[in-house]
């Protein structure tokens, strides 16, 4: 157990709970962006649609809303152990069963399986992040949580580009193939890895309606909510402004090729952001900072409605991932106010609207996009995010936000 003022990465990782957590994790996503990948290309090769094959990369998030406001309690009433795995091992016979069936499955039914693996993410999440918290104190855990973020930034990119060289070497069935034996192994590795620890008990009822007792609980605690929210809506404004980089390449002459440089660009900034930042930056600083980092996310998008060469465009990217380390400063707050009682599904909460709003995001935008320029609907999603953060310096919080036990009786 970790319990410092100021925690370095190596202290985080010499947790053996969270190590395995950790790097398990870390071959999940990366297994998951090559399935995605994969299969994209699998649906593009059969169809030649490309609103199916941007389907394919967005049918992993709306089915979420059903999985973690019906199903979250199980992030508390199941052994993290067992159910951590079989998270894994689900994910492993979706990829699977798509390399084996795609061919002959209809694209309709190859997506429902995408959707129907994704139901159930975030209570495997929530119970992964439940033992963060339970691992992990003070400063420790939102290092914990700063380098999840980061090994999840990267683990996309090394799965989307291992992905591209599998599939251009052996074709998308073997990097299905390929996804679905990664998978596996993070089972395998959690099953030998993490300790046998029981569930939490959480009162009685189904777990259904536990679920939907707690989060409506969740949602009305206005302090928790306003958590929440700010780790909801500037994600969702910068997923938008991101799936709009391409058409914005084209409206601005740079080409495909540079469409892929700049859109990168966010990433790299979002690992360095939250090393430079965790490392750098005392944690109260962290949680003083988060309205002018929220603001600092959104602003430089508005440099996108003029006509700014490639070099700016990538800059102004660079910038927006680099401040997604105002999430350092919400971690320990957010944890504060959860009762141990309930931690389990919050997070899986929290992780819901995360996905959901950036599948959200990107709808949006590209409406608006249709009835203005991409410009200035890339400029309208960093203006939201900014007004995210004057929101959260406005209106601060009212007091603790404990939930007490009794909202899961």
């Amino acid at each position: 157990m970790i319990d410092t003022t100021r925690a370095t990465y190596r202290d985080v990782l010499r947790e053996p709970v969270f190590r395995t957590l950790f790097l398990t994790r870390t071959l999940g996503t990366a297994a998951s962006s090559l399935r995605i990948l994969a299969l994209s290309v699998l649906v593009f090769d059969r169809t030649g649609s490309p609103i199916l094959t941007a389907l394919t990369f967005a049918i992993g998030f709306v089915p979420q809303v059903v999985g973690g406001t019906l199903l979250g309690a199980a992030a508390d009433r199941i052994p993290p152990r067992p159910l951590i795995a079989t998270g894994f091992l689900l994910d492993a016979a979706a990829a699977a069963a798509l390399a084996l069936l795609a061919a002959t499955l209809p694209v309709g039914a190859s997506l429902g399986l995408l959707a129907v693996a994704a139901v159930f993410a975030p209570v495997f999440n929530g119970a992964s992040a439940r033992l963060v918290a339970e691992a992990l104190t003070g400063d420790a855990y939102v290092l914990g949580r700063s380098l999840s973020s980061v090994a999840s930034g990267g683990a996309q990119l090394l799965g989307l580009a291992f992905g591209g060289a599998v599939v251009a070497a052996a074709g998308p069935r073997w990097a299905l193939l390929t996804a679905a034996g990664t998978a596996v192994a993070a089972a395998v590795w959690v099953r030998l890895g993490l300790p046998a620890l029981a569930a939490r008990p959480t009162g009685r009822g189904s777990a259904v309606h536990q679920s939907w007792h707690t989060t409506w609980q969740l949602l009305r605690d206005r302090p928790v909510r306003r958590l929440l929210l700010v780790q909801w809506l500037p994600p969702a404004f910068i997923a938008g402004a991101e799936a709009l980089i391409v058409p914005y390449a084209a409206d601005r002459g740079h080409g495909t090729g540079l469409a892929g440089v700049i859109l990168a660009c966010a990433p790299v900034g979002m690992v360095a952001g939250n090393v430079v930042y965790g490392r750098l930056v005392a944690p109260a600083a962290r949680e003083r900072l988060v309205a002018p980092v929220v603001v600092g996310l959104g602003a430089p998008l508005a440099l996108l409605a003029a006509p700014v060469p490639a070099y700016a465009a990538m800059a102004v990217m660079l910038l927006a991932g680099a401040a997604f380390c105002y999430s350092l400063g919400v971690q320990r707050p957010f944890l504060d106010a959860l009762s141990p009682d309930v931690r389990g599904q919050a997070f899986a909460l929290q992780f819901t609207g995360l996905m959901t709003m950036q599948g959200v995001g990107p709808l949006v935008l590209g409406a608006l996009a249709e009835q203005v320029s991409v410009g200035a609907a890339m400029a309208v999603a960093g203006a939201g995010t900014a007004a995210v953060g004057l929101w959260w310096w406005a209106a601060p919080a009212r007091g603790a936000a404990v939930l007490p036990a009794r909202a899961v009786s």
